[in-house]
């Protein structure tokens, strides 16, 4: 699948106010600063689709992207922001758990991962109560091209190895980076693959 037309949607403080279900759904969501903007606007083959800001935490509302007129692009806010304080935290956390269970056309969520870290608590609490909540994710790793190929190879696995710790088997997983691209065709013949087995 190739992307020929992408355009911003609307933004939504609240799941209710988000556009009509009548369309697949893809969302993507990570701890703060992972590189999400820049995946989107990769994906997309577009520079500012998705504002990138160099302040972690800045989407704070769910961003509806239009994609080949057929199906949505979600921007999610993150999780794990250090300088929110508790009731924001809060007050984000129970919008994104509104969008997640709420959400009835969501065909799957990406949730990102750096993969120049080990595995972090934060990514696997999240992962672990998407699954509790039967919310269908695949895992993406990004900034790939920051490691060396034995070193990148050295901390997936590792990942691999501590959540197979509490699955029976892996989600469904991607390495990318927005600034070789590596990692956009197989992320969009993921989604196309869905799209085709709902139709």
């Amino acid at each position: 699948m190739r992307i020929t037309e992408a355009s911003f949607l609307t933004s939504s403080a609240n799941p209710k106010d988000c556009p009509a279900p009548n369309k697949p759904e893809y969302a993507f969501i990570g701890r703060s600063n992972v590189g999400k903007s820049s995946l989107l606007n990769m994906l997309c083959n577009r520079r500012k689709l998705a504002k990138i800001s160099g302040t972690p935490g800045k989407t704070r509302l769910i961003n509806h992207f239009l994609i080949n007129n057929s199906w949505y692009m979600v921007d999610l806010p993150g999780y794990g922001y250090a300088k929110l304080s508790k009731s924001e935290r809060e007050k984000f956390k129970k919008m994104i758990e509104g969008y997640l269970t709420e959400r009835t056309n969501l065909s799957n969520l990406f949730v990102l991962v750096d993969s120049r870290h080990a595995p972090i608590q934060a990514d696997l609490d999240f992962m672990q109560n998407m699954g509790v909540k039967g919310v269908p994710f695949a895992v993406v790793f990004t900034k790939t091209d920051k490691l060396k190929p034995a070193q990148l190879e050295e901390n997936t696995a590792k990942y691999k190895e501590r959540l197979l710790e509490d699955w029976e088997e892996l989600p469904p997983i991607f390495l990318t980076s927005s600034t070789t691209r590596q990692g956009q065709d197989e992320l969009l013949s993921y989604i196309e693959k869905i799209n085709k087995n709902q139709v």
